[in-house]
């Protein structure tokens, strides 16, 4: 089972869960591909606020990925599984036949010691990376380009997945079913890893108390009817008070839920065949 749930030592811990790490090597990550991002804690250059409910957290350093991949038939072998505090999927370190290690994002069901390869004729199997023309219909892919190696754009989370549909008539383009439900088409040229994205229960974990949203650099969120009415649309009135607009809006009063924010000029849209559902 990979989510554990806590026996409660205190009342916080009633109803938590936390990933179940044990699939993963007890190494630090490798030194070399490390950075240190800078923190803004979603304030600006004057110490303002700018992105309300950020801020604080454990301190964290960024593992350098390799989206692209673009070492051609080469083998890679994987050495270790390692947890990544800036993603929800756990990575990979793999080591390349001419002794260079990079981080990947692992998919699901590999293993330490297992094999990888990125070539356009590569066995169809988890972890693969091969470009979409040459990938049959009903197979799972992740980290996918969105333009000819530009290096994985998109389903890049925990557990996700796009499902290959087939072909256009001209055999250009790939068609897929996105996480969302959506189904468009992408340039078939373009390179994805065979796979779902591991750590799939990441969306069942709970996080139990407000000291743990803290740690994640989660600062509070108050309800706009809580507020006054200087402070939000929502603000004000005795008692539980109606919301007294019939659109739902922002802090700053634009009209959220419902309104498209869709650009209609978006070279993409001809792409998309349809649409996801609400």
């Amino acid at each position: 089972m990979a989510i554990k749930i806590k026996k409660p030592k205190t009342p916080g811990q009633r109803g938590m869960t936390v990933i179940d790490y044990s699939v993963l090597s007890k190494v630090e990550p490798e030194k070399s591909l490390l950075i240190d991002l800078k923190k803004n804690s979603g304030r600006n250059n004057q110490g303002r606020i700018t992105t309300r409910h950020k801020g604080g957290g454990h301190k964290k350093l960024y593992r350098l990925i390799d989206f692209k991949q673009n070492k051609m038939d080469m083998e890679a072998t994987i050495e270790t599984l390692e947890y990544d505090p800036y993603r929800t999927a756990f990575i990979a370190k793999i080591k390349y036949l001419d002794g260079s290690r990079c981080y990947i994002l692992a998919p699901e069901g590999l293993k330490v010691g297992d094999k990888i390869i990125t070539s356009a004729n590569a066995p169809l199997k988890i972890g693969n990376r091969l470009k979409l023309k040459n990938i049959p219909a009903g197979y799972q892919v992740h980290n996918i380009e969105v333009v000819p190696n530009s290096g994985g754009k998109i389903v890049r989370s925990a557990g996700s997945y796009a499902e290959v549909l087939g072909t256009d008539e001209k055999g250009n383009y790939t068609i897929l079913k996105m996480p969302s439900g959506e189904i468009r088409k992408i340039h078939a040229e373009c390179f994805a890893t065979l796979g779902q994205v591991s750590n799939p229960d990441n969306n069942l974990v709970v996080i139990g108390k407000a000291g743990r949203s803290r740690h994640m650099g989660i600062r509070p969120t108050v309800r706009g009817s809580a507020m006054n009415p200087v402070d939000h649309p929502y603000g004000g009135g005795e008692g539980r008070a109606q919301r007294g607009t019939r659109r739902p809006k922002t802090l700053w009063g634009k009209v959220t839920g419902g309104r498209k924010t869709r650009n209609k000029r978006k070279k993409s849209n001809k792409l998309i065949l349809q649409r996801r559902k609400k």
